[in-house]
């Protein structure tokens, strides 16, 4: 069968006619690069028991990838749709013969050992996976609880059927063990380093039949061994079954320690089958999937809702033991009293639709997520950015720990301490991490001290705003008034030529801009994809860009625009509609603004459009990553008729409902329905709308409204009423109050290295707005003055700030000049790649080393070339020694030279070599590596000196970016 759900005859009663389960496909997102995983799992469950086809690369990140015929095993955690790869624990793998001690396989694509599968055996619903091995004939069937997983082997006659029990599988393992208990029973746990750097899984598993054990470390079988330790521990189990017959195993799983995982088998095994727990889970899923009712699609279009409904409920996970415990933040054993920690949160994508609807489906586990932030501010002092099994990942940007606080409480969510949670929230925007200093200071992230400069100014001040809208709520007026200075951040980064959001480097805005490259001052995206993310001051953004009218025509460019990336290549950057990237989450509010410009008809076409055209209930029916559920979160309140635009302000923005009905069983009791009449095909404009029986007097919902219950009537049709909702009074308002800041003036031209003297200009987007500056040399005052122009002669910093009429001083703006002193120049230089040209070649010659980030602009960078540089010294000059300085940061395919060769001349024309250099750094080091390459020779006499590097050239064939061509990045050149 091609991938497609079925339901599991079991002995439980049917459900209704419209169950939501037999249109749930688990196998949707688990090809393309949806990296969803197709295995048993309840909802939020701690467990995630499926197969793992690939146990490394991009389309790894779940273990599992639907092209894949082989399979390693089945483990008891997964990742759902997440870009980064992790979990994969305990790996168990059933055969007959005997087995693989030592496994050996491909790069990604599971060509090696391990076990072929037929894909027409494959089944998956909700809850249940089962399969059918090609070799050895085993039926294998999945089921799992909360904290369980369960495994149902069906084997044929064999007097050699085994069970792999595999600890070492997938990250890199600091230590493991494994004992056998009984002659039924085994139990080990394993702390391994991966994206999580700090992860314990313990594990207590109880068979059906009794086996004989056999442990192997580092690949070899211990004779008579009981129990194994090390980092690669195995143990296969061999069951006698001279006529065929399962085995069951029930796997106890836990984070806290193997009493833990023993207490989850007495609490949810016990007194069990495999039957009667998959009808557990199959009722658990069935509970929660019947919160939503839709009615009048088609066939596909039910398949794809209740899916991503699904997807949407499999994470966070519970991260607690049947006792309460947990392990903290600080790496410490807790205890959780009338509440459940959780775990996997990854908020950068979360915050923006699938939290907003957990506040609607599960208030009261939304209660349980902010109490875990809050748990984990106390124990590890910061809230949560990326956490994963207890560990902050510091993956991806912001702060959205705070967005999702102040969304459940602006909806009525308590139950947790607000006076700490402020403090959390104000702890998070003081830290000093990640350009946040530069933040505070400058009111935005400047590109010469830090990457993702833009998409972390844009985010910081959403998550600012929603700390004052919270402190508001207090009645903390100090914090109220601080943070909604701080979120008019992107004020300065607003570009009023182009009226789109442009990276600032030393007070300029980057020359040459072109809105669709792709490059390290933006998070995954183009300047195109971030400069409509102000959602918390949508009203501010567009009088700044001109009113509503250019807004609206700012947003047909970006729709309109031809579907080309420029720049980087970024594999998240799909689901293309102009600019508009679907695919990836900076994007999923922007179809929702035209109804904040008086355009909602078009909202509705192209909120339909994204519904209808890039989601699909296929293997690669999602147009990117699933990312913990956001990509699906977005489908199912789009196809109920709204969407959460601005998380933190109880409101909801209508757009165009799939279905004629749908109803949303809200835990309260109440129902809210979303009838659309004429709905259908073609048929995406609401022409008429009435809020129980009173017509809507603009396209907003409160979520008052929607938990008080009622009904929406939208009157649908083929055609657009351009004049609903388009007065002024008639739209939806997204604005921050307070004094508005006056955006930080910007400097024209002036190069950051320069010769002899230079003029440097600036120039304020505030009409009217009066310029005044300072410069200083060494710290100390040079000259002050005010006006647009001023000359710079020596080494220094400028700094400048504006006030304009009505508003409140600009931050101070600052930018470093040094001045090279003598006559040396480069006379030519191998051309760098576009992205990362170092602010020009003098980036080689100014003295000025770079750090440990290959993003800011002290480094060039050099693609799939060799590299030949020479330097005019200014004079002839004595030389006994030269340099170059390198980086390697090879997850990011940049590697060390191969060598570097030095030569000098004094003409220009004759060069005398004097010495060659070759790299020592392994290719396959981790993290960052900064090495200058240098030789020491006689003393010669060199007026000129040329540097040939020579470069890999392309990715080795190990690593994940093998056939493409591989980067040298290249600092200071020197010589004494």
């Amino acid at each position: 069968m091609l991938g497609l759900a079925v339901c599991i005859v079991v002995a439980t009663p049917c459900f209704a006619a419209r169950d939501p389960l037999r249109f749930v496909n688990p196998f949707v997102g688990t090809g393309g690069h949806g990296h969803t995983f197709p295995g048993a799992t309840v909802p939020f469950g701690l467990v995630q028991v499926s197969p793992d086809t690939r146990l490394d690369g991009w389309d790894g990140c779940s273990g599992y990838h639907f092209d894949d015929t082989r399979v390693w095993g089945f483990s008891h955690t997964h990742l759902s749709g997440t870009g980064v790869s992790d979990y994969g624990d305990v790996l168990f793998l059933p055969g007959v013969g005997a087995p693989h001690w030592r496994r050996s396989y491909g790069r990604e694509h599971g060509d090696g050992d391990g076990a072929r599968f037929e894909k027409r055996t494959e089944r998956a619903s909700p809850g249940y996976y089962a399969v059918t091995l090609a070799d050895s004939r085993v039926n294998v069937e999945l089921t799992a609880t909360a904290r369980t997983g369960w495994h149902r082997y069906t084997f044929p006659a064999s007097d050699s059927a085994y069970v792999l029990v595999d600890l070492e599988s997938r990250d890199e393992v600091i230590a493991s063990s494994l004992r056998v208990v009984d002659e039924r029973t085994i139990e080990g746990e394993r702390w391994s380093r991966g994206w999580a750097r700090d992860q314990r899984v313990f594990i207590v598993a109880r068979f059906s039949r009794p086996f004989r054990a056999e442990i192997a470390e580092r690949g070899r079988p211990v004779a008579g061994a009981h129990e194994g330790s090390g980092t690669d521990v195995r143990a296969a189990l061999r069951f006698d079954l001279p006529r065929g017959g399962t085995v069951v195993a029930q796997v106890g799983v836990s984070g806290v320690d193997v009493a833990g995982a023993r207490a989850a088998l007495a609490a949810e095994a016990a007194g069990r089958t495999f039957d009667g727990v998959h009808a557990e889970a199959r009722t658990a899923w069935g509970r929660v999937l019947s919160r939503i009712e839709v009615e009048g699609g088609t066939p596909a279009q039910d398949s794809t809702f209740y899916t991503a409904l699904y997807h949407t409920l499999l994470q966070p996970n519970v991260w607690s033991d049947v006792d309460g415990r947990y392990r903290g933040r600080d790496g410490e054993v807790h205890r959780a009293e009338g509440w459940t920690p959780y775990t996997v949160f990854s908020l950068w994508d979360t915050f923006r639709a699938a939290h907003p609807l957990y506040t609607l489906l599960e208030p009261e586990r939304t209660r349980d997520f902010v109490a875990t932030f809050l748990a984990q501010y106390r124990q590890g002092g910061r809230l949560p950015v990326w956490e994963l099994s207890a560990n902050e990942t510091d993956c991806m940007i912001g702060y959205h720990s705070v967005s999702v606080i102040a969304d459940a409480w602006a909806k009525g969510i308590r139950g947790f301490d607000p006076a700490l949670a402020l403090e959390a929230m104000v702890a998070s925007a003081d830290d000093d991490r990640r350009g946040l200093a530069e933040y505070r200071r400058r009111g935005y992230v400047p590109g010469e001290h830090e990457s993702e400069g833009v998409s972390k100014t844009l985010e910081y001040a959403y998550d600012d705003w929603c700390i004052a809208s919270f402190a508001e709520s207090l009645g903390a007026t100090a914090v109220r008034d601080r943070m909604l200075e701080r979120a008019q951040g992107w004020r300065h980064l607003l570009d009023p030529a182009t009226g789109l959001m442009r990276p600032r480097i030393g007070g300029r805005f980057k020359t040459p801009f072109d809105p669709t490259e792709v490059d390290f001052h933006f998070t995954e995206a183009n300047s195109w994809q971030y400069s409509f993310f102000v959602p918390h001051d949508i009203a501010g953004h567009m009088a700044a860009v001109g009113g509503r009218e250019r807004y609206a025509m700012l947003l047909d460019s970006l729709f309109g625009a031809a579907p080309r990336i420029t720049g980087r290549t970024q594999a998240d950057i799909t689901g293309l509609i102009g600019q508009y990237a679907h695919g990836n989450e900076p994007s999923h509010h922007m179809a929702y603004l035209y109804a904040f410009a008086g355009r909602s008809w078009r909202t509705q076409a192209l909120v339909r459009r994204v519904l209808d055209s890039l989601y699909t209930p296929r293997p690669d029916g999602l147009s990117g990553n699933e990312d913990c559920g956001q990509m699906s979160a977005w489908y199912v309140l789009s196809a109920m008729g709204f969407y959460p635009v601005t998380p933190g302000r109880p409101e909801y923005v209508v757009g165009s409902p799939l279905f004629r009905r749908a109803t949303l069983r809200l835990p309260n009791g109440r129902r809210f329905t979303v009838r659309a009449e004429g709905n259908g095909p073609g048929r995406p404009y609401v022409r008429a709308a009435t809020l129980n029986g009173v017509p809507l007097a603009r396209p907003v919902l409160t979520h008052e409204a929607i938990v008080a219950g009622g009904e929406l009537v939208l009157v649908m049709g083929d055609s657009p009423d351009t004049t609903l909702w388009s007065a002024p009074d008639a739209v939806p308002v997204s604005a921050a109050a307070g004094p508005r800041v006056t955006a930080a003036p910007h400097r024209v031209d002036g190069a950051p290295r320069f010769r002899g003297a230079q003029t440097v200009r600036l120039a304020s987007a505030e009409p009217g707005a009066r310029v005044s500056w300072l410069l200083l040399a060494d710290g100390v005052p040079v000259r002050t003055g005010e006006g647009d122009t001023v000359t710079v002669d020596r080494t220094a910093t400028l700094r400048w700030r504006a006030e304009a009429p009505g508003a409140r001083p600009s931050p101070e703006e600052e930018a470093s000049f040094r001045r090279i002193a003598d006559a040396r120049r480069m006379a030519s230089l191998t051309a760098p790649h576009r992205a990362y040209t170092g602010d020009g070649a003098d980036a080689l010659l100014d003295g000025v080393r770079g750090g440990e980030d290959f993003r800011l602009p002290t480094w060039m960078g050099f693609y799939g070339t060799h590299v030949e540089a020479v330097v005019d010294l200014g004079a002839e000059r004595t030389l006994r020694r030269a340099g170059m300085g390198f980086l390697q940061d090879q997850n990011s395919w940049i590697f060390m030279p191969r060598s570097v060769a030095f030569e000098v001349s004094q003409d220009g024309v004759r060069y005398e070599p004097v010495g060659e250099v070759a790299n020592t750094v392994d290719d396959h080091t981790d993290g960052v590596v900064v090495r200058d390459l240098a030789v020491t020779f006689a003393p010669r006499p060199a007026r000129w000196l040329r540097v040939r590097v020579t470069a890999p050239l392309m990715c080795p064939d190990w690593h994940k970016g093998s056939g493409n061509r591989s980067f040298v990045f290249a600092d200071e050149i020197e010589w004494e």
